[in-house]
């Protein structure tokens, strides 16, 4: 290696020591950029609630009266011990887990960012947007059970939304399926429908676009020739990219999951730790990134999930 690049690796070197404290954490300043990034990258992350973690294992406490709490009253008299009301409290427990991810820069990223740009957020920049997805995609697909090594670390949201489930039995994405869907759901979870999403493949939003462009009106003319965002009864349809569409034996049906998207949380510990190492032979600059992250739902009980869907 040339003593150009060998002085560009080294420069790239340093100036990722700039980030990084002992062990090679990020600073905590750069740690919560790095998650922003990681936000800004995901379209399912936007949506959710992504919460920093002080350690491994954190836990997300509610606390909601789920039942009546007033009572008839009498002037000067309290209520009986029967009559008060005790909050109900639930603790969702997060236990991140441990990835890794690692990148090669070649001399060609290194001189272009070294000596024409900020060389630290080219890296952060790069690893987010790496990062970003596949965090995504385990937060969506994820499943202990699964052979995939990646996805068996965790489960993710579709396989943990298990209390109220539609079968489509290969019918197609339709407003009678979106019905059913949000009929599923109790209630009580429906009394903003704004709020809640259909969260699905691209294709199935386009499937149910192309349904109502169909109609000879009006509406129906605005769905083909623009794109307005598609709803059912004020709930919106969000398209995620990396939604599965080859779920089912033969490797093609899709899902759906409606819930408020606050509802899920992604918990990913603060300490985020970045390593280099030079690779003179190759004339690389190796950074290996590691995290730790879980996800779950705050209330399980505010999803419904629609499966069987036939994927186009």
């Amino acid at each position: 290696m040339g003593l150009h690049n060998r002085s560009l690796i080294e420069k790239a070197d340093l100036a990722l020591q700039d980030l990084i404290t002992g062990g090679g954490y990020l600073q905590p300043e750069q740690s919560l950029k790095f998650m922003r990034l990681l936000i800004k990258q995901s379209k399912l992350l936007q949506m959710t609630t992504v919460r920093p973690m002080k350690a491994p294992k954190a836990s997300v406490s509610q606390i909601k009266f789920g039942s009546r709490v007033l009572r008839r009253g009498a002037e000067n008299v309290a209520l009986t011990q029967a009559e008060r009301s005790k909050p109900d409290f639930k603790i969702v427990e997060l236990d991140a887990k441990l990835f890794k991810a690692e990148v090669h820069l070649d001399d060609e990223v290194l001189e272009d960012n070294i000596e024409a740009g900020d060389f630290r957020q080219t890296v952060m920049e790069l690893l987010s947007e790496a990062i970003a997805r596949d965090v995504e995609e385990l937060v969506i697909n994820g499943d202990v059970t699964s052979t995939d090594p990646f996805l068996s670390t965790l489960d993710g949201i579709l396989k943990q939304s298990t209390s109220h489930v539609v079968d489509a039995a290969g019918g197609p994405m339709s407003k009678d399926l979106l019905d059913d869907l949000l009929r599923s759901l109790p209630s009580e979870y429906r009394s903003d429908k704004t709020a809640l999403r259909f969260l699905c493949a691209v294709d199935s939003e386009q499937d149910y676009r192309s349904t109502l462009a169909e109609r000879a009106t009006a509406a129906g003319d605005r769905f083909l020739e623009e794109s307005p965002p598609v709803m059912y009864s004020g709930v919106p349809l969000a398209p995620i990219p990396l939604w599965p569409e080859n779920l089912g034996q033969a490797a093609n049906r899709t899902s759906i999951v409606l819930t408020h998207p606050k509802n899920l949380v992604v918990g990913i510990w603060r300490q985020i730790r970045f390593e280099t190492d030079r690779d003179i032979s190759a004339g690389h600059l190796k950074i290996v990134a590691t995290l730790r992250f879980d996800t779950k739902y705050v209330e399980e009980n505010g999803a419904a999930k629609a499966i069987g869907i036939a994927a186009a």
